[in-house]
C-alpha cells in the first residue's frame, strides 16, 4: 500500500503531525510505502488525483483526505482498505 502526503513548501499546516501520521501508518501497515510529495514538483499527478487543497493524503493513488486526518481517522481508513483487500483476496 502506498500512502502519499501532498504538501507545499512553507505550508506549516501541511507538515503538522506528519511524523505522527507516518508512524501510525507504519504501525498499522509495516510494509507500506510513505511518500511526501511537494505538489509543485508533481502538479500533473496532483491534478490527476483531483487534489484542490493542501494538505491532502492519497492511498494507493486515490484521494482519501483533503486535509490532515486525525490518527484515528487514518487508522480507520487503512484498516478499511486492509479488510477490503482481504475480501477481494489480494
Amino acid at each position: 500500500m502506498i500512502i502519499e502526503l501532498f504538501y507545499a513548501e512553507g505550508c506549516q499546516q501541511c507538515l503538522r503531525n506528519r511524523e505522527t501520521l507516518k508512524a501510525t501508518a507504519q504501525q498499522t501497515l509495516p510494509d507500506m510505502v510513505w511518500r511526501e510529495i511537494n505538489v509543485l514538483e508533481e502538479i500533473d499527478y496532483a491534478v490527476e488525483l483531483g487534489i484542490l487543497t493542501l494538505p491532502a493524503i492519497a492511498i494507493d493513488q486515490e484521494l482519501v483526505f483533503t486535509r490532515l486526518p486525525s490518527v484515528a481517522q487514518l487508522t480507520q481508513a487503512l484498516n478499511e482498505r486492509i479488510t477490503k483487500e482481504k475480501s477481494y483476496g489480494n
